[in-house]
């Protein structure tokens, strides 16, 4: 009976093993919104690292955390390290590409409460009188992350921190597109 026991239990173990095997290990988390204000105004909010503390979600979550600011003042070369609680955890970004009023391309680096690396793109098209700021993160999974995501939504999770943060943007670009 045991040995039954025990050789259902390898059974679940192992399939189990293979449902996360095969699960796909890209991610890619995308959010947009329409601001009315020029690019060039949006573009200023999120080129320099220095102005994210005024939008970004995860500045809010821990106002206390340690930030460090190397390389350029803004633009290509500009990294922002942070360590801050539980919940916006450790790491790094570093703008990997700047096109004024275009795109921006963000290395992403975390370091706790695991490690991952990402890309995060900030891409700013004018439409009329408004821009179309698209957020997008792309990024791979290792196989515990694999695991951890059959129980729980990235997109939802972080999804949700994108549409505040680009509340925040939007808010803060057309009132700077006001004066």
């Amino acid at each position: 009976m045991v040995l039954k026991i025990l050789i259902g239990v390898v059974v679940i173990v192992v399939v189990l093993a293979v449902i996360v095997a095969l699960r796909p290990s890209g991610f890619r988390i995308v959010r947009a919104a329409s601001i009315s204000a020029p690019p060039a105004v949006v573009f200023e909010q999120v080129n320099d690292f220095h102005k994210w503390q005024a939008w970004s979600p995860w500045a809010k979550r821990d106002p206390t955390a340690k930030n460090t600011f190397e390389g350029a003042p803004a633009g290509k070369g500009s990294i922002f390290s942070w360590a801050g609680n539980k919940e916006v955890g450790e790491g790094r970004m570093t703008i990997a590409e700047s096109r004024p009023s275009e795109l921006i391309r963000i290395n992403l680096e975390f370091f706790k409460p695991f490690v991952s690396t990402s890309t995060a793109e900030f891409t700013l098209k004018p439409q009329g009188d408004q821009t179309l700021v698209t957020w997008t993160m792309d990024g791979k999974n290792n196989y515990v992350a694999r695991a951890a995501c059959m129980f729980m939504d990235m997109d939802k999770m972080i999804g949700g921190d994108f549409e505040k943060g680009l509340a925040d943007i939007k808010a803060i670009s057309e009132a700077a597109a006001r004066k």
